[in-house]
């Protein structure tokens, strides 16, 4: 049976929601992370709607205070940025991190809140899927460390190159969450990864995952204690998922 990763998502929105904002306690979690054993570490993505620390930047220090763990965004939304721009955060990244650099990328829940911080950083919400397919085109022909001259729907852009290139050849893996057929199609032809919400199951019945297809299950701790809570997972449950026995 396929070995199972295990992630963690650090609690950015979490801590935020609290009023704390000591990042280096966020850099602290994502060091013992690893040295539980955990396989990745993960933060999510939202400026406006649900502010929190911002997911790249405290990913690289993560980069630099970890060795092993693969390290990414869940998820970033792309159309929110310009594809130059993030094509050259996530390279440097990838290099900060010596290629454990995962980009996890969306479109966007279809709310009132998400289209709320689409048009407050002046980016067209309703065209926001196909902005961020272009973005994901462009990028990774930016990734080749080439000089790319680029001409789409959105972006337009003459004799570009960006350096350093990724620690990668081609850039990193880009998984992208989706549900829904439509989405599901998009992911096939253009993610190396699919990121979605788990079935109904116990979360250590890792037979039924691994069955599912599932070959990496990111977990977010319900608890404000994340420093118990991280401790008491690695100890009872992730040997669990290891092994797939159940209890």
């Amino acid at each position: 049976m396929a070995e199972l990763k295990i992630g963690y998502l650090l609690p950015t929105r979490d801590r935020s929601v609290l009023g704390e904002h000591d990042l280096g306690r966020l850099v602290a979690q994502a060091r013992r992370a690893e040295q539980l054993g955990l396989d990745s570490v993960w933060a999510g993505d939202s400026p406006v709607t649900r502010p929190r620390a911002d997911p790249l930047l405290l990913l690289a220090a993560a980069a630099q205070a970890t060795e092993r763990v693969a390290l990414g965004p869940a998820v970033l939304l792309p159309a929110l940025r310009h594809p130059i721009l993030l094509a050259h955060q996530l390279a440097t990244l990838d290099r900060l991190s010596g290629g454990r650099l995962i980009a996890g990328m969306g479109g966007g829940f279809p709310t009132p809140d998400t289209e709320a911080q689409f048009t407050a950083i002046g980016a067209d919400f309703e065209r926001r899927i196909s902005r961020m397919e272009e973005s994901i085109d462009a990028m990774r022909q930016l990734w080749s460390g080439k000089t790319v001259s680029y001409k789409g729907e959105h972006f337009t852009f003459d004799d570009v190159r960006i350096a350093p290139p990724p620690s990668r050849p081609g850039g990193p893996p880009i998984w992208l969450a989706a549900n829904g057929a439509p989405a599901l199609r998009r992911v096939a032809r253009l993610a190396d990864g699919w990121l979605t919400h788990p079935p109904g199951r116990r979360l250590v019945d890792r037979t039924g995952y691994v069955a599912a297809g599932a070959r990496h299950l990111v977990i977010r701790l319900a608890t404000d204690d994340q420093d118990a809570g991280l401790e008491e997972f690695a100890d009872q449950v992730l040997p669990l998922l290891r092994t797939g026995n159940q209890r």
